[in-house]
């Protein structure tokens, strides 16, 4: 036993079991010459050295350095999985003295004063698999647990170690050792389990160090510590009883004693922590005192352990001390509360973070090569020629069972058996497909939920009605004010009329209209459709459907009241044959299990008798299951002929005939409304669509019929502004004039008063619109006949009206009219499935806005027939 020496908690390591040189050499190559052929033992006499070497290094012993452990562990795994090939090829055993010379000679690991010598292949393979468990510990023992790489590597070798010792226990390999006379404690189940235990209980304890490294919470310390405390209780009680209890050093057994109590102290230790953060201080003196207790017990019977173990043990019960004294005070001056009783407390919570690591993967076999030529081609040829025999026997007796289960099924069917028994006691059924349509159909709301979806229909149009009139009204309205300025100012007014300009919009509005009017007429058809159809569709909105099902009612009159015995008695008849379907099953498995078990190998590499005796009598062994399989399916038939009898009768009392027709006229109803309902569905979601898609394309008419009229009103003001610039020129002309020719007739000595100041001519306003400010007149420039750049686009040669100058005031675009919001959601409260709550962003306003009324706008297609007529 090792102890690590760079640690605060001190662990301990496995020493291997010694071995002397063995040849397996020559023992084996004498047994392959003899049992099959000197040109065999030839051609096997590389994969026999190989063998050899990898005993040889298997006997070196193993240095302390990481890199030399690893190489030993590489070394005995390789020597593990050749022995898994030599043990079918080779009987090496006392009783079998086939190959000569061959003894196995392992010193006791933890007594090297004791061996065992045996002609055990088992021997071989329990010292091997004990060797790579130590190792795996002393990996485990070499790492620096001070840091978190180490830490790692040290849990993970300690868990590899468990996992060899527990093959070494469960795979019977120890069992299978101590069977064939091995002496040694070390390799007997008992020893391997507690082993198992020890390994554990310090993979373990690597990650209460980590937690405890990594500040967790006390609560989970706690846990983790009491696990610990729990594997070393589990190792110490294995070491305590027979075989173990004489055959450890007392200091060692003392170790891991004081290690169950010391890691149990310090799980109530953390625990207390916790508690004490709660203020449940009566509990947390409880506890401390539990702890302190067993480590007082436990250190009065350790002797020997190491200073190690001691210090951290003291420093442990030094700080419980601490804690005791301090909650003790608390308690008398301010909680005052009663301590329980130890035997009143509950367990402490464990928290498991390891388990063995398999193995099986690391040592399995299947992949080496080590001998396979050794099976002869005769014995091969006969291994196939018996296993397509059995493969035969198989095929054949699997076909009749499956054709007897067929039979059974379809005999029933024709019977409605057991739906119309099932039927009488009120357990009905839909066949699987229509039951899944029907279920498809209430998920998605059934009949009675069409009604909320006709109304998002009905929301839906009126939606789109009212964004077509209020986009209509822009438009109208922007008209009316371009005549009202055109009858004004005559023809000073040169801008072209709005009719010319909005001809295609005014188009597109008309063809969403009529789509608008084609959608409300298939509408109608659909709500006509749901309301005539609906006493057909009603059913679905059964809930269980299968209460709208029929069921088989006993006879109102009964001439001698044996309704009873007849259906008891069918029913008895059926589970008789269910009885015969689930024995068949169970042959079935059988015959599989037996064929995977034949292995005939061995006794064909025996060589005794003919290959066709050995045949003969391995394939009887099949008999009795063929005999059962004929003996299930005679008395199936007899059941069915019987069970045919009973089901006449039945359906003679109960009219089973009439009960079929209706259920039939029932399924087909069923059918038909999840037919029609489907129908109905589609034109609806057809229609919810075809609404959603033109609230888009209407909602995009609708900006750009804004984004146009915001065009027209810069214009406007502008038109007005050189209008009003042209009459004032005209008034001061006009004025000067008369003025001169007054001044010349009136006598010089004449007075006269002067003329008033000439006030400005006001612009025209439509009726009933608000009085603008006056604007800054610009520099006099040509009016265009359009009111956008006559290259869509380009950059004009010259600004139109409204184009702002470089560093003039731009006029914020212009706002909806109000009560108009054109960013909400299509009506409130909706949010349908098909409803895209995006709406298109008004494109901003530049220098030259975008002519909305010739960029093309989605819509849906003139004919937007959507769904079929009901």
């Amino acid at each position: 036993m090792a102890s690590a020496a760079g640690s605060s908690n001190l662990m301990l390591a496995i020493h291997e079991k010694k071995t002397p040189p063995t040849d397996l050499y020559r023992p084996l190559r004498l047994y392959i010459a003899s049992a099959y052929s000197e040109r065999e033992a030839a051609s096997a006499d590389d994969d026999l050295s190989a063998v050899r070497d990898l005993r040889a290094a298997v006997e070196q012993p193993s240095l302390p350095d990481p890199s030399s452990l690893e190489q030993r562990r590489d070394a005995l795994l390789a020597y593990a999985r050749a022995l898994a090939l030599v043990e079918p090829r080779f009987p090496i055993s006392p009783d079998r003295a086939h190959v000569h010379s061959l003894t196995f000679t392992w010193h006791d690991a933890f007594k090297g004063n004791k061996k065992c010598a045996l002609a055990s292949i088992h021997l071989e393979k329990a010292a091997v698999l004990f060797n790579l468990g130590a190792v795996y510990s002393q990996i485990a023992l070499a790492a620096d647990r001070s840091t978190d790489v180490g830490i790692r590597t040290a849990c993970g070798a300690f868990q590899s170690a468990a996992g060899a010792f527990a093959w070494l226990r469960e795979s019977g390999v120890a069992a299978k050792a101590v069977a064939a006379g091995a002496t040694t404690v070390d390799v007997s189940p008992e020893c391997a389990g507690m082993l198992e235990k020890l390994m554990l209980a310090q993979a373990q304890e690597c990650f209460f160090e980590k937690v405890i490294a990594g500040g967790k919470p006390p609560a989970l310390c706690s846990k983790v510590a009491r696990q610990v405390g729990i594997f070393y209780e589990e190792a110490y009680a294995a070491l305590s009883a027979p075989p173990l209890s004489q055959h450890f050093d007392k200091t060692w057994v003392s170790h891991v004693q004081l290690k169950a109590a010391q890691f149990y102290a310090d799980a109530c230790y953390r625990y207390s922590l916790d508690l004490h953060e709660k203020e449940e201080i009566a509990e947390e003196i409880a506890r401390l005192k539990i702890g302190m207790s067993a480590l007082a017990d436990a250190k009065k019977a350790a002797k020997g352990v190491a200073a190690q173990l001691l210090d951290s043990v003291n420093k442990l019960e030094s700080n419980m001390k601490t804690n005791l004294e301090r909650a003790m005070k608390e308690n008398d001056r301010v909680y005052l509360m009663r301590v329980p009783a130890a035997g009143s407390l509950g367990a402490l919570p464990a928290a498991s973070l390891v388990k063995p690591t398999s193995l099986a993967e690391v040592l399995d076999a299947s992949k080496e090569r080590l001998f396979s030529s050794l099976v002869p081609d005769g014995s091969m040829k006969a291994l196939s020629k018996y296993t397509e025999m059995v493969d035969n026997i198989i095929r054949t007796q699997a076909e009749k069972l499956q054709q007897a289960s067929e039979i059974t099924r379809v005999r029933l069917k024709e019977m409605d058996l057991p739906d119309s028994i099932l039927s009488l006691e009120g357990n009905i059924a839909l066949p699987l497909d229509l039951k899944e349509d029907v279920e498809a159909v209430q998920i998605s709301g059934g009949p009675a939920g069409l009604d909320s979806e006709l109304q998002q229909l009905r929301d839906l149009r009126r939606v789109n009605q009212e964004l077509l009139v209020q986009t209509e009204e822009l438009l109208q309205k922007e008209a009316n004010e371009d005549a009202q300025f055109r009858t004004q100012f005559g023809s000073r007014w040169t801008r072209p009329q709005s009719s010319t300009l909005t001809k295609n919009i005014q188009d597109r509005l008309n063809l969403f209209a009529a789509n608008l009017k084609k959608a409300a007429d298939s509408d109608s058809l659909i709500e006509r459709g749901v309301k005539e159809n609906y006493p057909l569709m009603s059913i679905l909105d059964k809930r269980p459907i299968e209460s709208a099902l029929p069921s088989i009612s006993r006879p109102i009159m009964s001439l001698d009241g044996n309704e009873d015995a007849i259906v008891g008695a069918l029913k008895q008849s059926l589970r008789q044959l269910e009885s015969l379907g689930a024995q068949r099953a169970g042959l079935e498995d059988m015959l599989k299990e037996m064929k995977r078990k034949d292995d005939i190998l061995p006794k064909l590499m025996a060589g005794v008798g003919s290959h066709d005796d050995l045949f003969k009598k391995e394939i009887a062994k099949y008999d009795s299951i063929c005999a059962e399989i004929g003996d299930n399916i005679v008395a199936q038939e007899q059941l069915l002929l019987q069970i045919q009898a009973q089901n006449e009768q039945f359906a003679a009392v109960f009219n089973i005939e009439d009960y079929k027709a209706a259920r039939e006229r029932c399924y087909k109803q069923i059918a038909a409304a999840v037919a029609k309902y489907r129908e109905i569905k589609k034109n609806i979601n057809e229609g919810l669509n075809f609404y959603v898609t033109l609230q888009e394309a209407i909602g995009k008419i609708k900006q750009q019929c804004s984004d146009f009229i915001m065009t027209r009103n810069i214009q406007c003001r502008e038109m007005i502004e050189d209008v009003q610039r042209k009459l004032a020129g005209f008034n001061f002309s006009s004025s000067s004039h008369s003025s001169m020719q007054r001044n010349a007739s009136v006598p010089p000595d004449q007075s006269s008063p002067s003329p008033p100041p000439h006030a400005q001519a006001p612009y025209a306003a439509p009726p009933g619109g608000d009085s603008r400010p006056g604007y800054s007149q610009p520099e006099p420039r040509p009016a265009y006949s359009q009111p956008y750049p006559p290259s869509y686009g380009a950059p004009p040669q010259q600004p139109p009206y409204g184009a702002p100058h470089p560093g003039q005031y731009q006029q914020p675009p212009h706002q909806p009219p109000p009560g108009h919001d054109y960013g909400q959601p299509a009506y409130p409260g909706w949010r349908g499935p098909y409803y895209n709550a995006h709406q298109p962003q008004p494109q901003q306003p530049g220098p030259y806005p975008q002519p909305p009324y010739n960029a093309p706008g989605a819509y849906p297609p003139h004919q937007s027939n959507y769904y079929r007529p009901q």
